[in-house]
């Protein structure tokens, strides 16, 4: 034991001295399965490093005791409580002391990184003068605190610029996204890629004996952070970021490249300023509410278990939606089976399959096993073997409702039997149906790889087990379960269908449809409604129509009001509402003289906020939590409002309400208030 740790007895840090005189630090924190860094964790860690500092050993290595990952960043719960309090200056404060006592041990340190390794977890690693990781695929490293309206505040926005350059730095903390151990390797952020089973061992090695750092990697830290640099590169990058948001919508990013450019001197000022900017993005609405998204994700990832009970899965039907889902539920792992009526359409999606793997599967002999795994079923005969079966196909009940006479005899007693409907209610599609407690929705939504959400649909006869099992399901294969009434359009589709269709409807009567997507855009949404139309298909927008505005009580403009001409489906075709080029929406220029109508973007938002209402009404899902929570990622709702429901609470439910009243008396009955806007939830 080094004479400084005698007598010490730590909490959340366990020390170890090897035989060559490096010491080992383990990071456990107690009563957690995670590692966070929570402030009683950063004291106790100063005042061991202080220790350390006046007794140091020949080198310092840096683990985590927790075999699930090295640390997931600072504890949210607690940052959120501080929020409250007005005093994230203090915690920011102590974690940039402390990180900075690390920096300035007088012996070598070196992060021993293994499993997820983000935030704070990636901030204090770029404190140790050299950081080696495993090359274990759960290994990853990132700063994704831009999505959650920050930016890093422990010292990662200064020290990371300097370590491997102002552009790849940007490219990493503007995105928020993670690189696995090679790619931090290769750009500069990790030392040395070493198997797990030797992390600690390489570490040591690499603290006593260490390696100067590639000339061209110091050089380029230097020169992208010199004044004449970042005066260039600033506005560049500023540039980059408008392309995808809105300053007055998510200030963060706006923020962290404005304090890089303006800010010098010495470590502390550098860290000075960074704190300053960073507490200054927390009080903003738009921090407080994508931090309350992140809760609302942990809750609904919650919600599934691991018993799902599911290795072999069927899916009947190869189109768009049936492929994909085969696809991506083959890519998680497991064994699939697609089936439809003719072969071609199988192809089809086999092709479509074959892309998405070699997108996401790099590894050659990894993406053969993972093609492997999914396999064209013509006579459908892998329905006896499949735990559950997917039925994707054409938004008919006559029609699903005859497949399941055919296929359910043939199903095992413990399978489940789904449906990916997008409207139909399930009491239409459950009559006949031998074992009603086994068979619910599962409604994905398009495009399947890159939506998060999944709706897992009830009705009035289906077991609990049945949806927790499902709710497993979508865990396993990456997904967000929000458990929803089996009501027409359920939750996602009931409360986009008023917005599109208003938007359909302004469109109809002459307003330009980029100046309606633009509408939408400014408010915060990912898409315009136009694009979204034509991108979703004027098909499939037309077939949920037919079933959701008789229930609603909307009338359906006349370019939704029937299927569309062969070849003008949308995006798919080529044509739709808009001409569509290499995938991309060809917009006529909008003159510059044009007004746009003021009440314009009430008239999309307020309707899918009446509809959100109604659903809270009329218990489609079990509180606001989960409908924004369902709203947000399954339509894109615009985050940094934090959701429907939210953003209802955050502007006055009695405001909007005597806009809709407005519009009600402007435009008609499909803008009278739905049931519900007297509800204390949206005053709560």
């Amino acid at each position: 034991m080094i004479a400084g740790l005698d007598g010490l007895r730590f909490q959340h840090w366990q020390t170890e001295l090897r035989a060559d005189g490096v010491l080992v630090l383990s990071f456990d924190r107690a009563g957690a399965p995670v590692n966070t860094f929570a402030q009683d964790v950063l004291i106790e860690l100063d005042a061991l490093l202080e220790r350390l500092a006046l007794d140091p050993p020949r080198g310092v290595v840096l683990r985590s005791a927790k075999p699930n990952g090295f640390i997931a960043g600072a504890d949210i719960k607690e940052f959120q409580s501080f929020d409250a309090m007005g005093t994230v200056g203090d915690a920011i404060r102590r974690g940039q002391q402390t990180f900075q006592r690390l920096a300035e041990l007088p012996c070598p340190t070196v992060a021993a990184i293994h499993g997820f390794c983000m935030g704070g977890g990636t901030e204090i690693a770029l404190a140790c003068r050299h950081r080696v990781a495993s090359n274990d695929p759960s290994t990853r490293i990132g700063l994704p605190e831009v999505k959650l309206g920050i930016y890093p505040g422990w010292g990662g926005s200064v020290r990371l610029p300097r370590l491997i350059g102002a552009p790849a730095a940007f490219d990493l903390m503007l995105t928020g996204r993670s690189l696995s151990a090679s790619a931090a390797r290769a750009a500069g952020l990790v030392d040395k890629v070493t198997d797990a089973s030797t992390l600690v061992d390489v570490a040591a090695a690499y603290a006593l004996r260490g390696a100067a750092r590639p000339f061209k990697q110091r050089f380029l830290g230097w020169a992208t952070n010199t004044w004449p640099a970042r005066k260039l590169l600033a506005p560049m990058l500023a540039k980059q970021v408008a392309r995808k948001a809105r300053k007055e919508h998510y200030p963060a990013p706006y923020a962290l490249i404005d304090t890089w450019a303006n800010s010098g001197g010495g470590i502390q000022a550098l860290l000075a300023a960074e704190r300053k900017s960073v507490v200054r993005l927390a009080s903003t609405p738009t921090a407080r509410n994508l931090i309350r998204v992140f809760f609302l994700q942990e809750r609904l990832k919650g919600l599934g278990g691991k018993e799902h009970g599911v290795r072999r899965v069927h899916v009947v039907g190869a189109g768009v939606m049936g492929g994909d889902i085969a696809a991506w539920s083959a890519y998680k792992g497991f064994e699939v089976t697609l089936q439809d009526r003719e072969q071609r359409f199988i192809d089809a999606a086999l092709e479509r399959a074959k892309a998405l793997f070699e997108k996401k599967v790099k590894d050659e002999a990894r993406r053969a096993e993972t093609a492997a795994r999914l396999k064209g079923d013509l006579a459908g005969d892998g329905v006896a073997e499949a735990d559950l079966v997917i039925e994707a196909i054409i938004e008919k009940a006559e029609a699903k409702r005859e497949l399941y006479a055919a296929v359910e005899p043939r199903m095992k007693a413990d399978a489940l039997l789904t449906t990916n409907t997008s409207s139909i209610p399930l009491s239409e599609l459950r009559e006949h149906i031998a074992r009603p407690d086994r068979f619910a929705g599962l409604h994905y939504f398009n495009p399947v790889a890159l939506m998060p959400l999944v709706e897992i649909i009830r009705h009035d006869q289906v077991a609990a087990q049945t949806e927790q099992r499902l709710a497993a399901f979508c865990k396993a294969i990456d997904k967000l379960p929000v458990p929803v009434a089996g009501t027409p359009g359920f939750l996602v589709n009931r409360v986009l269908f008023p917005y599109l269709l208003e938007a359909a409807t302004a469109f109809a009567e002459g307003i330009p449809g980029a100046a309606i997507d633009k509408a939408a855009l400014k408010f915060g949404m990912p898409m315009g409604p136009i694009e979204l139309i034509d991108t979703v298909g004027l098909d499939v927008a037309a077939g949920v129509g037919a079933e959701l505005a008789p229930f609603l009580g909307l009338p359906i403009p006349q370019s939704l009001s029937a299927p569309p001409e062969p070849g003008q489906r949308g995006k798919k075709d080529g044509q739709g509402l808009y001409k569509w080029e290499n995938g991309k929406p060809v917009k006529p220029q909008l003159p510059k003289d044009y007004r746009m109508p003021s009440d314009l973007e009430d008239r999309l938002i307020l309707p899918l906020l009446n509809e959100a209402v109604a659903c809270l009404h009329d218990g489609v899902v079990a509180d606001a939590d989960l409908l924004d929570a369902g709203v947000i990622f399954g339509t894109g709702f615009a985050p940094f409002r934090g959701g429907p429901i939210q953003y209802v609470r955050e502007t006055g439910a009695d405001a909007l309400l005597a806009r809709l009243q407005q519009l009600h008396a402007r435009y008609g009955d499909r803008f009278a208030p739905r049931p519900g806007w007297d509800n204390p939830a949206l005053r709560g």
